[in-house]
């Protein structure tokens, strides 16, 4: 089973110097049928103003992941982790019992990232942090295994059993991705126009995949991020 979600559908935020599109129910919208998918319960997709960010606050029992699309994102948190993050990378953060943080664009242009939490398999972690600055070709025409559970093995790993995979595709080109019976993916169209077994993704829209492998056609060059989770009950 496919359901395309519309970019133009989803929720909308814009507090001047942050602009975000919310897939599940985040903040001011709220949609009591769109409160997840499975254990990922937040895409965000923000885009950050120069100069401005999310200054410090708290987090605890989430298992946070960011990947940049654009600009960069500089991290600092409360275990003393700092850093910045640009075009490819990924960072996580594993919330647990309790961790403060912020994210800044200390660049001079639109920083846009996406901003994904994923429920933990249990509440009370030990907080951690980790990122990885990925090489850009690692994704061209294949599937990048970025983050995977802890028995799994992507550079990243995190509290859940889930693996999130990033692909750029090029114009013309196809690739396959493999949804098995006991497990459902998200898929978001980062960048392009892609059709899905015969369904057409523009830019910024997201598809629910169940009960179906699926073919991508790339219309134009395009840029994918999809996080793959066990079946809900």
């Amino acid at each position: 089973m496919l359901r395309k979600l519309e970019s133009g559908k989803m929720g909308l935020s814009d507090l001047g110097w942050l602009k975000s599109k919310f897939h599940f129910s985040f903040a001011g919208y709220y949609n009591p049928e769109n409160m997840g998918f499975g254990v990922l319960r937040v895409i965000n997709d923000d885009l950050v103003n120069p100069h401005t960010g999310f200054d410090t606050h708290p987090h605890r029992d989430m298992e946070i992941i960011s990947y940049v699309v654009e600009g960069e994102l500089t991290h600092a948190d409360s275990m003393s982790n700092k850093g910045t993050l640009k075009r490819g990378d990924v960072q996580y953060m594993s919330a647990g019992t309790g961790v403060y943080h912020s994210e800044h664009n200390l660049g001079e242009n639109i920083a846009r990232f996406l901003q994904i939490w994923i429920l933990p398999d249990q509440s009370g972690h030990k907080p951690n942090y980790g990122e990885y600055k990925f090489e850009w070709n690692e994704r061209k025409n294949k599937w990048l295994n970025m983050v995977s559970s802890n028995q799994g093995n992507a550079a990243i790993k995190v509290n859940q059993d889930v693996n999130i995979s990033v692909l750029e595709l090029e114009e013309n080109k196809e690739i396959y991705y493999e949804v098995k019976d006991d497990r459902q993916a998200y898929l978001v169209q980062i960048e392009g126009r892609s059709n899905i077994n015969g369904i057409t993704l523009n830019e910024r829209d997201a598809m629910e995949i169940s009960n179906e492998n699926i073919k991508i056609q790339a219309d134009l060059l395009s840029h994918f991020l999809v996080v793959e989770m066990r079946k809900s009950s």
